[in-house]
């Protein structure tokens, strides 16, 4: 076995981890103050506003319509905190990186019951700088939610703990839907089947976690029985007559699974497998790795909670015609832990060195990746490179004195490093520069400090971060039939009577870059453009 070289024996490798984990629950919270993503971050955000202004907290409502799209729990949690520290960005996001760190609690947890403490270290840290992970806590959805109740519940289903287990369990099918079941059902049961743990598998506590986690979703079926069964007479989906309780328990998952939902997609069996190439970096190629190991040796296996729990949730995920790249979130903790057994399992000189040369290629390409992104793009905040140059000059100068860079160690923390500077840049250099080119929060920042109390309508131009940022009544107009401010497009300009354009504003979704937004030169030709309109 190879030993780890230290260059000074008062620096322990615990404690460079320590040292690590600041820096990462830092990196976790740098985007706190960037806008608001269009279209789902805003969406969401907008739901629970409302929420809180109609002092609502049963029905879920968007542009003055009955919304049946996702279960409550996640707004019900973005209320409270609206409630607690009012309307903000960091107000939306921070319940879900919490939540998320959370997740990273637990996928510590799980693994030092596995597999032990340094196991466990590792896992976080390839967990909290899985690249999808961390975007998503700037573009928070539902997925910070679901990884931290998921983990939770397989973590207390495991140590065989029914009431936790089931009340987390419950909490992720109110934030997706029943398809939560599937990660949580998969790691454990798989186990227990594989290892051929029968009477273990049919104990009676499972059916009591059942009972307990239906009557744990009371609220939610609650909430859709009162909103939509109740009024049979509410138009839906274009019909009348649709159940809330039919389409939490079937249409949002398995009828989009098979299709045959009000909410369609086409499927790639393949997409999810070339999506983890740049998801899960700077990790991708070891996870793959990790799992080939794995299926190889797979008789031979003693713990099968992580691997049944990834590949049933990836497998089903595949087969699905509804596809997005952050369905799999939920499942980087189980992602993580293989991935750190399998680096720390790596004992021989070959295995090492495909180690070594991996993560220094992933290494030098995700840095030059960052720096042709900034040149191409040219954001205006390069003063702010003294962040993440900061940061540099710490984790170089800890790495430098702390270990030879050939050693397992010194290529792990290397490849964190990287992690957390790529990602330090995006949330504090190049996000808030490209937030000046989505128009519904910039218009929102405007009518607020130079129109504050007008109410505008959007014509033609939907924005839900108009809706969330206004400070002031925002509606939707099919037709332009009265005096006042509207949110238009360059398309209803041309239709609105007598006017007077009051701002201009560049429109682009940030959330869906493409390389002519991103290279500067090309950027004008790809803009759109939103107006600010008085009508007299």
């Amino acid at each position: 076995m190879l030993t780890t070289r230290y260059r000074s024996a008062n620096i322990t490798e615990k404690q460079v981890w320590q040292l690590f984990i600041v820096l990462l629950v830092l990196l976790q919270f740098s985007a706190l103050f960037v806008p608001l993503l269009e279209p789902d971050a805003t969406l969401y955000a907008v739901v629970s506003k409302n929420m809180v202004l109609r002092h609502d907290y049963w029905n879920l409502y968007v542009d003055g319509h009955d919304w049946l799209d996702k279960p409550h729990f996640p707004f019900w949690v973005t209320a409270l905190s609206f409630q607690l520290f009012g309307i903000h960005t960091w107000s939306y996001k921070l319940p879900g990186i919490l939540f998320l760190l959370l997740g990273a609690w637990y996928t510590y947890r799980f693994a030092l019951e596995l597999y032990g403490e340094q196991t466990a270290r590792w896992a976080v840290c390839i967990l909290l700088t899985a690249e999808h992970l961390v975007l998503s806590n700037n573009d928070v959805r539902a997925e910070p939610y679901l990884t931290g109740l998921i983990i939770a519940s397989v973590y207390y289903f495991f140590r065989r703990q029914v009431l936790p287990g089931a009340l987390f369990l419950a909490a992720a099918v109110m934030t997706k839907g029943i398809f939560a079941i599937v990660p949580v059902g998969a790691a454990i049961g798989g186990h227990l089947l594989f290892t051929r743990n029968w009477k273990e598998l049919f104990h009676w506590r499972w059916l009591l976690a059942a009972v307990l986690t239906l009557a744990f979703i009371g609220p939610e079926l609650w909430a859709l029985y009162q909103q939509f069964d109740a009024h049979p007479e509410k138009v839906v989906f274009g019909e009348t007559g649709v159940s809330g309780i039919r389409f939490f328990f079937w249409d949002s998952q398995f009828g989009r699974f098979m299709n045959t939902g009000p909410i369609k997609g086409q499927g790639d069996p393949f997409f999810f497998f070339h999506t983890l190439l740049w998801a899960f970096l700077p990790w991708s190629v070891m996870l793959y790795a990790a799992t080939g190991v794995i299926l190889g040796r797979w008789k031979s296996q003693r713990e099968y909670y992580c691997i049944v729990g990834a590949l049933v949730t990836f497998g089903l995920c595949s087969m699905s015609k509804f596809q997005l790249p952050h369905y799999l979130n939920i499942i980087f903790p189980f992602f993580a832990i293989i991935t750190a057994k399998y680096i720390l399992d790596l004992h021989t000189e070959k295995g090492l060195k495909f180690f070594r040369i991996t993560q220094y290629t992933i290494i030098v390409l995700v840095a030059a990746l960052a720096v042709v992104i900034d040149l191409l793009y040219k954001p205006a905040m390069h003063f702010l490179w003294i962040i993440p140059a900061g940061v540099l000059i710490i984790l170089y100068k800890v790495l430098h004195n702390w270990l030879n860079k050939t050693t397992r160690e010194a290529v792990f923390y290397r490849t964190v490093s990287i992690g957390i500077l790529l990602n330090f840049y995006l949330f504090t250099i190049l996000y808030p520069d490209m937030m000046q080119y989505q128009s519904g929060s910039a218009a929102a920042k405007y009518l607020n400090s130079e129109l504050p109390g007008k109410a505008v309508c959007m014509y033609e131009a939907h924005s839900y971060s108009l809706e969330f940022y206004a400070q002031a009544p925002v509606r939707v107009c099919d037709t332009v039939v009265a005096a006042g401010l509207y949110f238009t497009s360059a398309e209803g300009l041309q239709r609105l009577p007598r006017h007077q354009v009051i701002k201009e504003f560049p429109q682009f979704w940030v959330s869906k870059l493409d390389l002519p937004f991103v290279r500067k030169a090309s950027r004008e030709g790809v803009l759109q453009r939103r107006y600010l309109v008085e009508v007299f």
